[in-house]
């Protein structure tokens, strides 16, 4: 079980931010990606929506599990494109065959829950031209 954050641990965080450049990183970033949209004619509302949804993602999590989830989402969308069997695709078939019959329900809702958002940063990215 993971132990709760404490004040100082996100303190720590964001310290670690500063440090390694994080901020600059971002705003450089930021600057490319409205360039790059201004130059196709893309709304940099869009992208600057997306960037602070995205920003925020990474700083909640460490975005480690997260972007491996949403990895494994983008390469059948981008592949295959939405297929009816893809919370099945995405179970952990040793995690889910040792959950009793109510916890099984609780994974699927969550993997759907997870699902839903990578569909959705997928599409906002798509529509934006990002990745």
């Amino acid at each position: 079980m993971e132990k709760e954050k404490t004040f100082k641990d996100y303190c720590k965080e964001a310290k670690k931010r500063l440090k390694s450049g994080f901020w600059q990183n971002y705003k450089k970033d930021l600057e490319e990606e409205l360039e790059r949209a201004k130059q196709q004619g893309i709304s940099t509302s869009k992208v600057k929506e997306y960037y602070a949804q995205k920003i925020s993602g990474e700083i909640r999590s460490d975005g480690k599990k997260e972007d491996e989830f949403y990895l494994k989402v983008k390469k059948i969308l981008d592949t295959e494109g939405e297929v009816s069997n893809i919370i099945g695709r995405l179970t952990d078939k040793q995690e889910y065959d040792s959950l009793s019959y109510e916890e099984k329900q609780k994974y699927t809702l969550k993997l759907s829950e997870k699902y839903i958002l990578a569909l959705e940063r997928y599409k906002k990215e798509k529509s934006i031209n990002v990745g």
